[in-house]
């Protein structure tokens, strides 16, 4: 059984303010995405991607847009699911978030190159 102790302890910085660690299998994928560049004015911009998702918000607070559906004000232990291919983005309303993202297939894009 595979066992990920403090993976890439820093992480991969994505942009100023938004760090990454991921753990991959052939077909899953999680990444722990930690935010400290809150609270944003806007949403990230709305995207969309082939994989499932569902996320846990670990720490903070967002609003959680996805296409079709009713805006979403989420904060720690609550969760939420992303059909394939469905647009979606976040906003966040803290100073700081950790969000757990599960992926499958898994993102090449979040690979480290």
């Amino acid at each position: 059984m595979p066992v990920f102790r403090n993976v890439g302890s820093e992480g991969t910085l994505v942009k100023k303010g938004v760090r990454r660690k991921v753990v991959y299998l052939e077909n899953l994928m999680t990444a722990v995405i930690d935010f400290s560049d809150g609270p944003w004015m806007e949403p990230d911009p709305f995207h969309s991607h082939i994989q499932e998702q569902i996320s846990y918000v670990v720490d903070g607070e967002i609003i959680f847009f996805c296409e079709n559906e009713p805006d979403q004000y989420l904060r720690a232990g609550d969760m939420f699911y992303i059909p394939s291919g469905k647009k979606h983005a976040i906003q966040l309303l803290s100073p700081q978030a950790r969000l757990i993202d599960n992926f499958s297939p898994i993102r090449k894009d979040f690979l480290d190159k």
